[in-house]
């Protein structure tokens, strides 16, 4: 399976010049050495927990707040907490849906 894969992989590189390749994991230490070389796994990104400055940025951009009362409150439960930043999304979503319904 592997290989095939492996194979797949230097196939698409050797055909075409621009082709991005998105792997997932959440155990990276059993990934085969083969398949993260340099050459096939140019860039790793770690996606960690959501936190305060991440959650500041959703807020912003979900609901257009920038400051709130609340921020300290969130900022020490994030810290306490192990929440993905698509957690924190989802929450913030019906109330961004909500605020263009209605805006005051």
């Amino acid at each position: 399976m592997l290989s095939c894969l492996l194979n797949f992989i230097d196939g698409l590189s050797a055909s075409v010049r621009e082709r991005i390749i998105i792997f997932t994991t959440n155990q990276k230490e059993k990934m085969d050495p083969a398949l993260i070389r340099e050459g096939r796994m140019d860039k790793q990104i770690e996606m960690s927990y959501c936190l305060f400055e991440g959650f500041k940025v959703l807020a912003k951009n979900y609901l257009d707040v920038v400051e709130h009362g609340l921020f300290g409150e969130i900022q020490r439960l994030l810290e306490e907490t192990d929440m993905l930043p698509t957690d924190v999304a989802d929450n913030l979503m019906p109330m961004s849906t909500k605020k263009k319904r209605d805006p005051n």
